[in-house]
């Protein structure tokens, strides 16, 4: 069972105030949650091949080449509702 130290340091890393009955709460249903785990643990894998991917899809990706874009300038500046300055979108400072 996860003790109420364990649940107080998940609340604390999720940034979470956490009442006592919620202490409660929580530590009964990730016990639970972890006792479902465990379970999985018991269940024998040996002959059950690794899955990586279940599509069966291959050399999907498109090859990175430059082409001439559709779209013209003066559309490329309408997509946004930002304003507009010289012909430039004006966006917040990031650093």
């Amino acid at each position: 069972m996860i003790t109420r130290e364990q649940v107080l340091k998940i609340a604390r890393l999720s940034k979470f105030d956490l009442t006592e009955q919620e202490i409660e709460m929580y530590q009964k249903q990730l016990s639970e949650i972890l006792g479902f785990v465990d379970q999985l643990n018991e269940v024998d894998t040996s002959e059950v091949e690794p899955t990586f991917q279940v599509t069966g899809l291959s050399g999907v990706c498109r090859l990175d080449e430059v082409t001439e874009s559709q779209a013209s300038f003066t559309d490329l500046l309408n997509v946004t509702d930002l304003p507009k300055v010289a012909h430039q979108i004006l966006v917040k400072k990031v650093l």
